[in-house]
């Protein structure tokens, strides 16, 4: 199995947008993309991210805000939390409920 690329670091990400804005008329961002080593359309991604990051474009269920992915990240971690913290109780009640039946648990009196 081939392992996953790591992400490109941020610093590098923001340079290569940097450059694509600011190029000069007739320099596609094929070329920039070429010229850094990445794929145009993930180029393409990474400057629709700025534009919504910057609020120049709205945010689309197909690409929320860093805010958004990042509140919707916590979101999902908080209810994965929850939703173990609920298997632990529905677990611990029917413990509780086994012990009480007649004929079970301790024999002590």
């Amino acid at each position: 199995m081939t392992p996953c690329p790591l992400p490109y670091p941020q610093q590098f990400r923001d340079d290569v947008v940097r450059v694509a804005e600011n190029r000069e008329p007739g320099v596609t961002i094929e070329q920039i993309a070429k010229d850094f080593g990445v794929h145009p359309m993930t180029l393409q991604k990474w400057l629709q991210r700025a534009r919504i990051d910057r609020g120049e474009e709205h945010p689309t269920t197909a690409m929320p805000s860093t805010e958004q992915a990042e509140q919707l990240r916590e979101a999902n971690k908080r209810i994965r939390l929850l939703e173990q913290e609920n298997d632990v109780l529905r677990r611990a009640t029917a413990y509780v409920s086994q012990a009480h039946l007649p004929g079970k648990g301790s024999t002590r009196s």
